[in-house]
């Protein structure tokens, strides 16, 4: 289409057939097929059974560190190996707290978790727990799981009639303890509150090895003053960060990522011109002010039907004069995505074409799973 072909930001340059070649390939893997997906992968990356057998090995000897490396028992590490997600107990609980931070009103998160806890069997946990916050956390929702069922219990006996009286109570305490682990387990994930504070918390860190990119937990812009909220944010964030004196070079000192969609309303491919015109300028200004304090800044992963405008927009800072003297542009490529593939061979011709150097963070990917609840539902 020749709208298709007036969006292609790669038909200029020294490899101009091999970008748009590549390009072409980016937009046909969107939704091919998966088993011609897989083989061809197979033909391109062979792996022979010393090369398996290296990777099984690696992965394990990680995960055992890991798991070694843990302090104490108190530790959200430790609830979720003794649950895990293959229960459904764990499920469950991982469900319910990632809804409860979806839920606007009490009533409606207590009729959650009446219906959800009440279900499990938490009891059964007990015998084999070795964790204290394991045994309080089972103890705990093993009797509140009892007093949620017995509030649906027929008849009109006294004792019904009580245990219907404490049912009413149970929802908002078991809410409360929910919220409370969802706090201690977010200590795992989350850094800090603030930028200067995760700065501060992550000293010691850096001085093991780490390395960090830091990003703004929160929804998409909702309205232009969401979006200019953000971009103030990022603002601030870039500053800290560049202030904080991490030594070494790009690779080695902290940096910053951005999402998109934190900076528009509308950061979709319906809206490409609207995009154009009113984010590009937000993200260009944010990556100069970047380049200035000397610390990277990677486009963030989006969901998938996004990832097109989103190399469109990398190609426009990737070609802009003013930013030809800084290595630090950057972008996370979904490695769950059919199109990774072609997408790092976009990279690496875009990198030749205009012979600067990309940070690139290959990730597992977010919006996985509501990708997959997106496709089933359409």
């Amino acid at each position: 289409m020749a709208a298709t072909k007036a969006q292609d930001p790669t038909a200029v340059g020294l490899a101009r057939d091999d970008l748009a070649d590549v390009w072409t390939r980016v937009r046909s893997a969107y939704r091919s097929d998966e088993s011609e997906t897989l083989r061809a992968l197979c033909v391109r990356i062979p792996l022979d059974v010393a090369a398996t057998t290296r990777i099984d090995q690696q992965a394990l000897a990680l995960a055992q560190e890991v798991r070694n490396a843990l302090s104490g028992d108190i530790s959200a590490e430790a609830f979720l190996r003794h649950y895990g997600l293959s229960t459904s107990e764990g499920v469950v609980l991982m469900c319910i707290a990632e809804a409860l931070l979806r839920i606007p009103d009490a009533a409606k998160a207590d009729e959650l978790i009446r219906d959800k806890i009440g279900q499990s069997d938490w009891g059964r946990a007990i015998p084999d727990a070795d964790s204290l916050l394991v045994n309080a956390s089972t103890w705990a929702l093993m009797l509140t799981g009892r007093l949620v069922e017995w509030r649906e219990a027929p008849g009109d006996e006294p004792l019904t009639i009580l245990r219907r009286m404490v049912g009413r109570t149970s929802e908002p305490i078991i809410r409360a303890a929910l919220l409370q682990a969802m706090r201690v387990m977010a200590e795992q994930f989350v850094m800090e509150q603030t930028i200067e504070q995760a700065l501060r918390r992550a000293v010691p860190l850096e001085r093991e090895g780490y390395r960090m990119s830091y990003d703004m937990l929160g929804e998409a812009a909702l309205n232009t003053l969401d979006a200019e909220r953000y971009f103030e944010q990022y603002a601030v964030a870039i500053d800290a960060i560049g202030a904080a004196g991490t030594q070494g070079n790009l690779a080695q000192r902290a940096g910053i990522s951005v999402k998109l969609s934190a900076l528009h309303p509308r950061y979709e491919p319906a809206q490409r011109e609207r995009v154009m015109a009113e984010l590009l300028p937000r993200l260009r200004e944010l990556a100069l002010k970047a380049a200035q304090a000397n610390i990277s800044l990677t486009v963030d992963a989006e969901e998938s039907y996004r990832l097109m405008l989103s190399l469109e927009l990398f190609a426009a800072l990737a070609r802009d004069p003013a930013l030809q003297d800084w290595d630090g542009l950057g972008l996370a490529v979904q490695a769950y995505q059919k199109r990774a593939v072609h997408v790092i061979d976009w990279l690496i011709a875009l990198a030749e074409d205009t012979r600067r150097r990309w940070m690139i963070r290959l990730v597992k990917g977010a919006y996985w799973d509501s990708e997959i609840k997106l496709a089933q539902q359409l």
